[in-house]
């Protein structure tokens, strides 16, 4: 584990700080580390749901650690580990949510990070920006989520100006779930967290599934594939005895056990 990261884990919840002064911005060894990390939170069925923010109020991530890579080393196409830059970007399989709590500046792969996430709740104060374009490079996972996620004219103003964009614009456009005061950031991010983990395992896997896996089809070619039953994790969820529990709990007005299988 890289002493950049701050790792707890409690009641089913990981919770993830790069704290890496001043801005918080990854280099490659931290971006390994950051994938080593969660591969092992998609693998361990004790963890349920993730948080991950920054270390400070300032930065969220400012992203790739241009110092390292002005010194000669580390290279924009290197190797930043099992799940891509941050961890999370190319994560083949990662069926648990993960919710990112921007305590600060989301900055070039910073926010191409938190875009990696399923949720996200903002500081009042936190800023968003893709100024890659004034170092010669596109931002390439912003490039390819970004106007799918917000109006495609918004999108394009960002990547092509490096632009900031504010908290409140950000929760205007939907790119965010909720600004918060920045006191109440890692709170409400944790409310959220206790909630899903204390939901069905075996839904959630499912749901993140279907979305990723039928990103890209027409809706008849989506249930196609449903009903095709090759979809592994759609597939355990129906045949679960999760998927018996939910309605006999409904039945018996108590709260369901849900035990992932």
């Amino acid at each position: 584990m890289s002493d950049s990261l701050t790792v707890t884990e409690s009641d089913g919840v990981l919770e993830v700080v790069v704290d890496r002064p001043k801005a918080n911005a990854i280099d490659n060894a931290t971006s390994r580390a950051m994938g080593d990390l969660f591969a092992r939170f998609r693998d361990d069925p004790d963890l349920r749901v993730a948080i991950l923010t920054g270390g400070g109020e300032k930065f969220f991530s400012a992203g790739w650690d241009l110092k390292e890579a002005a010194s000669g080393e580390a290279e924009y196409e290197d190797d930043y580990g099992v799940g891509g830059f941050g961890g999370l970007q190319e994560l083949p399989d990662l069926n648990k949510p993960v919710i990112c709590a921007v305590n600060g500046m989301a900055v070039g792969g910073g926010f191409e990070i938190a875009l990696a996430c399923d949720m996200l709740i903002a500081a009042d104060h936190a800023r968003f920006a893709l100024p890659e374009i004034n170092v010669g490079v596109l931002a390439d996972a912003a490039t390819i989520k970004l106007p799918k996620r917000i109006p495609y004219h918004i999108a394009m103003d960002m990547l092509l100006t490096g632009r900031w964009m504010e908290a409140g614009e950000a929760k205007q456009w939907g790119l965010v779930n909720e600004v918060v005061p920045a006191d109440q950031l890692l709170p409400r991010a944790r409310e959220i967290a206790r909630l899903l983990a204390e939901g069905p395992p075996l839904v959630f896997a499912a749901i993140k599934e279907v979305v990723r896996e039928t990103a890209a089809l027409r809706v008849q070619e989506s249930f196609d594939l449903l009903k095709s039953h090759r979809l592994p994790t759609y597939v355990a969820m129906l045949e679960s005895e999760d998927s018996k529990e939910g309605p006999r709990a409904f039945a018996e007005k108590r709260k369901p056990n849900w035990r992932g299988r």
